[in-house]
């Protein structure tokens, strides 16, 4: 695996555990935690697709980690 995959890889695995966490009501999706991770497994994903140049992805995960970026800033503001 290249450089870029693993990067791609740790993203998509946080964003999968931070799902799995909110779906079992471990993490609260109006939390910290839960928009934290999905921000920075967003970014991740988004970084790893710039490097390969697929741009339906870098517009997901462009737009998953922005909105998840701003849910996570309300959330700080909230506490």
């Amino acid at each position: 695996m290249s450089v870029t995959d693993w990067i791609g890889a740790v993203g998509v695995f946080i964003l999968l555990v931070a799902y799995v966490l909110n779906n079992y009501n471990v993490l609260q999706g109006n939390g910290v935690w839960y928009p934290l991770l999905n921000t920075l497994g967003a970014g991740l994903a988004c970084y790893a697709s710039i490097r390969l140049v697929y741009y339906p992805f870098i517009v997901l995960e462009g737009v998953w980690s922005l909105v998840s970026a701003i849910a996570l800033l309300k959330a700080l503001r909230l506490r």
